[in-house]
């Protein structure tokens, strides 16, 4: 397998981690999905945070929020789909504002995973990229 990497960011040192729309280049060590499912991030404290997941990947996800989760925080995360849930340890790699509507757009990398989680992820990988490859039948 890869790099244990989602994607590297290279920011200006004269910009905080939390400024909107922070140039950064992303580099993608594994493929990533559109995936759409609820989700629930829970913070150390015992805060939680309802979310939804728009993108992912084997190594990790993309999500949209309504509360900004600072760069580098780690929590617990929760997705629900399809009837399966998974849950495991995230931490927040990237951060972005939705051009004033609201909502934040976090990038997260999967820290921790237990083998029953990670099946569930696998799964749905596996449905996502047997979609996507999927080749319409001839008209005859």
């Amino acid at each position: 397998m890869g790099p244990n990497i989602l994607c590297e960011i290279q920011q200006d040192e004269s910009e905080t981690p939390m400024i909107a729309n922070a140039p950064f280049t992303e580099k993608r060590a594994n493929q990533r999905f559109s995936f759409f499912a609820d989700a629930e991030i829970t913070l150390h404290d015992g805060t939680s945070v309802r979310t939804q997941i728009a993108e992912l990947s084997s190594r990790g996800c993309y999500m949209g929020t309504l509360v900004p989760i600072p760069i580098g925080t780690e929590f617990r995360l929760r997705i629900s789909h399809d009837m399966r849930t998974c849950e495991l340890q995230g931490k927040v790699i990237y951060l972005h504002s939705g051009s004033g509507l609201g909502i934040f757009g976090m990038g997260v990398l999967i820290e921790k995973i237990a083998a029953d989680e990670r099946s569930v992820v696998d799964a749905w990988l596996y449905d996502l990229a047997r979609k996507r490859l999927a080749i319409p039948l001839p008209l005859t």
